[in-house]
């Protein structure tokens, strides 16, 4: 809201907190466009209070138990104080138990040790910690010299950034797309709902999110990626027929792939009814859901791929 205020833009938020930017468009009655990014990440939620004073987690968004091992968390508790501390397994010393190496990572294998002085379960809830706490993770985000970014919840942080280089760019030349364009920033996207309710009508949605990079993809962590499928099924025929138009005609380095296992706000406004058109781009994000990193070419790839088809 402050950035989107700086650049002289005015964001409204819907009930359930995702925020919004109308831009009037040039032409009247032509279709409008929805682009739409999310700012929530990954995180987690005190399940229950152990007796040894840990904390038993349950997830928020679907990522891998490993990939969370020995991170730094602080909980937040509801009356907003934050205490630091750190995910474990139950068994976190090679020194101390023989069956360290083979213990399951699941859900239930896993302690949040608080930096507290509390070696019990009453020690905790005089601390204020109770069931349904945030925690949340260090992001831990480096920029390095030769333009590569490491960092957690890349998504979408990366994606919110460059629908804001849209913004940025349109306060800063003053050009006026030719049809209504509508920002909004969801925050409920990575638990299944962020855009199933959107503030306006259009008649598309162009979803800015993270591009999967692995085995059977093209993507790299250079490339702006056009999603064609995913486990909502095809996206338009048409836009991503334009987006990859575009792309080339760009000269824009960029990857066509399908990712079964991935869902995003364009699928959340689809299943929930939703009468537009949707497709999906974004930077190519390696390790997506755990330690992840892209490339600035890659921003700025899916930057001149989002401001051209906005302003088509």
């Amino acid at each position: 809201m402050k950035e989107a205020d700086r650049l002289g833009f005015h964001m409204e938020f819907i009930a359930k907190g995702g925020g919004f930017v109308r831009i009037a468009g040039a032409e009247r009655n032509a279709p409008g466009l929805i682009v739409g990014a999310h700012a929530d990440t990954l995180g987690a939620m005190v399940r229950s209070v152990n007796a040894d004073g840990t904390l038993r987690l349950t997830p928020i968004g679907g990522y891998m138990m490993e990939s969370i091992e020995n991170e730094y968390c602080p909980v937040h508790t509801r009356d907003g104080r934050a205490y630091t501390g750190t995910v474990l397994t139950k068994k976190p010393s090679v020194h101390v138990w023989e069956d360290a190496r083979e213990q399951k990572r699941n859900e239930a294998d896993y302690v949040v040790r608080i930096d507290e002085p509390a070696g019990s379960r009453d020690d905790v809830l005089r601390l204020g910690i109770r069931t349904g706490d945030f925690i949340s993770f260090d992001a831990r985000a480096v920029f390095l010299p030769n333009g590569y970014i490491k960092s957690r919840h890349l998504d979408d942080k990366a994606g919110v950034a460059v629908v804001f280089a849209l913004l940025e760019a349109l306060a800063r030349t003053g050009v006026r797309p030719r049809r209504d364009v509508t920002v909004f920033i969801s925050n409920h996207e990575e638990v299944g709902h962020g855009a199933a309710y959107l503030p306006v009508d259009a008649e598309e949605m162009l979803a800015v999110d993270m591009g999967a990079v692995g085995d059977d993809l093209f993507c790299t962590e250079r490339d702006v990626s056009i999603c064609a499928k995913d486990s909502g099924g095809p996206y338009d025929y048409g836009m991503t027929t334009r987006l990859i138009g575009l792309a080339r005609r760009l000269r824009l380095p960029h990857a066509v792939d399908i990712y079964p296992r991935y869902g995003s706000d364009a699928t959340a406004a689809l299943r929930a009814g939703r009468n537009l058109r949707a497709a999906l781009i974004g930077p190519g994000v390696h390790a997506s859901h755990a330690m992840e990193r892209t490339h600035e070419d890659a921003l700025r790839h899916t930057y001149l791929l989002l401001a051209a088809y906005a302003l088509e």
